[in-house]
C-alpha cells in the first residue's frame, strides 16, 4: 500500500453532547466512504459494547479510517476518532482530541448548545483545534437553524456562517462534511525521516492478540518487527502487527508520520501501557517524550460486594478483567461485618459506577450489594498530619480529628427559564454556591460550586425531575474546602452496622438519619423481640424508630380451664423475650442493604 503523502491525511474527531447524533454521524461517514458494505453496516457501528448500544452512548473513544476520494480529484485518508459525549468520560474526550488536528462540533438544531458541548469544545480549544461547525437534525420539525447558529456564536465565540446543516439519521449533507473536512481542516505535520516518536493513545485488550495499542505517528515511521520502547515504563517490544482499522482490522507493513493506527506486541497487560506515554525506537530513540495526559483520577469510591459468598472469587477475576480494558477504574480488597468480603472500588463518576456494576452483572452473571457511594476526603489530624479517607467506616476517632476537608466541584448547567427557581433551590438544598448567572438566547447559564458529596448521591436525577429532563448538567473537580462532616453510624439492636455509615454535613445529619431509619423500619422484618433502630453521631444518638416484636400465640394450647394457666405461660414468654432482646441476633436481609443503599433524597 503506497505511503499517503502528509497533505492528504486529515485526522479529527467529533465532539457533542450526549444525544446530539455523534455516533450516528460516523456511521454515515463510514457509509459514505465505502469503508463498509449495506451488508456489514448496523446503527452505531463503533460502539462495540452492548451496553453502549442499549443505552445509545459511548463510552470507549473509537477509532476508524476511511478513504476518501474529494471533488478536486485527490484521494484522503480520514481518521476519524468517535468520542464519548458523557461528562464521566471527559478523560477519553482529553487524549483523543490530542491525537487529531481538527474536530467535528456536532449541535443538535433543535437543542441547541448543552452543557457537555461547551466542556468538549473548549477541550479542543485547549488543543489548538481547528473547528467545524455542524448543525445535526435540521429534518426535525422543532429544528431553528438561525437560532443555534447565534447561540453558536454568543457562547462558544465561533463563527457559524458556514456552519454545515445535514441529518445525520436520513444521511442529507453527508457529501457536504466530507469535503468540510477536507478543505477546512488542516493536515498533520510531521517529519519522516526523524527518529521515530509516536503517541499511545489508548489500549485495550483482546483475547486472541492480547494487548492493542492505539497510536497516532508524530515523526518517523513505525514499521512490523521494529524493537520499540515506551519512554515512561522503560520497557522495550518486538511488534508483531501494525495497521488500521477501517472500522475491521487491516495489517498495514508500516505506519507514516500523521497516521493513526494500531500495533500488538505481545504485551500482557493492558496496564503495562501507560495512555499519553511517548512510543520511540529502541536503538534510535527521539529526544524528547511528547508531554502526556493527566491520569484518570477516580472521585467516587463504593464497596462491591457478592450476594453469594461463594462469588467472592469470581468477583475477584471478573474485576482484573474489567480492569485490563478500563485503566480508569481501581479496586482494592476490603471486608464488612455485614457483607463479608469485596472490594472497594474507585470510579469517575456516578454514570462509570453504574456501567461496571451492570458489566459485572452482565458479562460475569454476578448478583451484587453496592455500599452508599463516597467520595474522597482529607483528613486534618491533631498531630499536622493529613489521611486520605475512602471508606467512612474507617474513620478515625473524633478527638484526634483537627478538621475534615471534602472536594468541591464547579458545575455548569444550562436550562430552559421556566426551571431556573426550582434548579437554584435544588443547588441551595446541596450547599451550593451561585458563582454566576448568565442568558444564552432563552436559556439561563448558572454557574455554581457544590461539594461533590452532595452530588453523587442523586443529584442528576433530582435536576432531571425538576427540569422535566430540559437541563444539561457538566462539572470538574475544583478543589478541596474544609466543611463541617460528621460521621454517622447506624445502630441496629445497639450494633452499628459498617456498610450504612456515611459521611454527612452536621445541618443534614438529622433529616438524612430519620430517613434511614424510617426505611430500614420498613425493610428489617419483625423478630421475636422488639428492636431499636437508631442514627448516631459519635454517642449522641440524633433519630430512633422501634421495630415491635412479633407475638407468638403461646396461649393457642389452652382450652378452656383456669386464667391463671394462661397468664402463667404469657409471664413466660415475657421473660423469655427480655432474655431474647439481650442476646438476640437481629437478622438483616441482603435485600434491606440493598434498599437502604438506594436511599432517595
Amino acid at each position: 500500500m503506497p505511503v499517503t503523502p502528509l497533505k492528504n491525511i486529515r485526522n479529527f474527531s467529533i465532539v457533542a453532547h450526549i444525544d446530539h447524533g455523534k455516533s450516528t454521524l460516523a456511521d454515515r461517514l463510514i457509509q459514505n466512504t465505502g469503508a463498509l458494505d449495506t451488508r456489514e453496516m448496523k446503527e452505531q457501528v463503533l460502539d462495540s459494547m452492548d451496553i453502549e448500544r442499549e443505552r445509545g452512548i459511548t463510552i470507549k473513544a473509537q477509532t476508524v479510517r476511511l478513504e476518501y476520494n474529494a471533488a478536486d480529484g485527490e484521494h484522503y485518508v480520514l481518521n476519524l476518532i468517535d468520542t464519548p459525549g458523557h461528562v464521566d468520560f471527559a478523560y477519553e474526550v482529553n487524549r483523543s482530541l490530542a491525537a487529531c488536528e481538527g474536530s467535528l462540533l456536532v449541535v443538535d438544531a433543535s437543542q441547541g448548545v448543552e452543557a457537555q458541548t461547551l466542556a468538549n469544545v473548549y477541550q479542543a480549544i485547549e488543543v489548538d483545534h481547528e473547528i467545524v461547525p455542524v448543525l445535526n437534525k435540521i429534518d426535525l420539525p422543532a429544528a431553528d437553524v438561525d437560532r443555534v447558529k447565534q447561540q453558536i456564536e454568543d457562547v462558544i465565540g465561533l463563527d457559524a456562517s458556514d456552519a454545515v446543516e445535514i441529518s445525520a439519521k436520513t444521511g442529507l449533507g453527508i457529501e457536504k462534511v466530507l469535503e468540510a473536512i477536507v478543505t477546512r481542516l488542516p493536515p498533520p505535520e510531521g517529519d519522516p525521516d526523524a527518529p521515530l516518536k509516536a503517541m499511545l493513545v489508548d489500549s485495550w485488550y483482546d483475547a486472541y492478540l492480547g494487548v492493542v495499542v492505539l497510536v497516532r505517528v508524530i515523526d518517523g515511521k513505525i514499521r512490523k518487527g521494529q524493537k520499540v520502547r515506551m519512554m515512561a515504563t522503560k520497557a522495550t517490544y518486538e511488534l508483531d502487527r501494525v495497521g488500521v482499522f477501517t472500522p475491521k482490522l487491516v495489517d498495514l507493513g508500516e505506519l507514516g508520520p500523521g497516521e493513526i493506527g494500531f500495533i500488538t506486541a505481545s504485551i500482557k497487560e493492558v496496564a503495562d501501557t501507560n495512555v499519553g506515554d511517548t512510543i520511540t525506537d529502541d536503538k534510535k530513540p527521539c529526544a524528547q517524550a511528547l508531554p502526556g495526559f493527566r491520569p484518570a483520577q477516580p472521585v467516587v469510591f463504593c464497596g462491591l460486594f457478592p450476594v453469594d459468598a461463594n462469588d467472592f472469587e469470581d468477583l475477584r477475576a471478573a474485576m482484573g478483567r474489567l480492569r485490563l480494558n478500563d485503566a480508569s477504574f481501581s479496586y482494592e480488597m476490603e471486608t464488612s461485618a455485614a457483607l463479608g468480603f469485596g472490594f472497594r472500588c474507585g470510579f469517575l463518576g456516578l454514570l462509570h459506577l453504574e456501567i461496571i456494576q451492570e458489566r459485572l452483572s452482565r458479562e460475569f452473571d454476578l448478583d451484587l450489594v453496592a455500599t452508599a457511594p463516597s467520595v474522597v476526603y482529607e483528613i486534618g489530624m491533631t498531630d499536622g498530619t493529613m489521611l486520605e479517607l475512602h471508606n467512612p467506616a474507617d474513620m478515625p476517632d473524633p478527638v484526634k480529628v483537627d478538621h475534615i476537608n471534602e472536594p468541591w466541584i464547579k458545575a455548569t448547567i444550562l436550562t430552559p427559564d421556566d426551571y431556573l427557581g426550582a434548579i437554584l433551590k435544588l443547588c441551595q438544598e446541596r450547599r451550593g454556591i451561585q458563582t454566576d448567572l448568565s442568558y444564552v438566547g432563552s436559556r439561563a447559564l448558572v454557574q455554581y460550586d457544590l461539594p461533590l458529596n452532595e452530588v453523587v448521591f442523586d443529584f442528576y436525577d433530582r435536576l432531571k425531575s425538576v427540569s422535566k429532563g430540559y437541563a444539561s448538567f457538566d462539572y470538574q473537580i475544583s478543589d478541596y474546602r474544609e466543611g463541617d462532616l460528621v460521621r454517622m453510624s447506624i445502630l441496629v439492636n445497639g450494633e452499628p452496622v459498617d456498610a450504612l455509615s456515611i459521611l454527612v454535613h452536621r445541618s443534614q445529619a438529622e433529616y438524612r438519619g430519620r430517613a434511614m431509619c424510617e426505611k430500614l423500619k420498613e425493610l428489617i422484618p419483625q423478630h421475636l423481640f422488639q428492636i431499636p433502630i437508631q442514627a448516631a453521631i459519635g454517642g449522641k444518638v440524633i433519630a430512633r424508630e422501634t421495630i415491635r416484636a412479633l407475638r407468638k400465640d403461646v396461649t393457642a394450647k389452652c382450652y378452656g380451664g383456669d386464667a391463671t394457666r394462661k397468664r402463667k405461660l404469657l409471664e413466660a414468654q415475657k421473660k423469655g423475650k427480655k432474655k431474647m432482646r439481650q442476646f438476640g441476633k437481629v437478622e438483616i436481609p441482603q435485600e434491606a442493604f440493598i434498599k437502604a443503599l438506594k436511599m432517595d433524597g
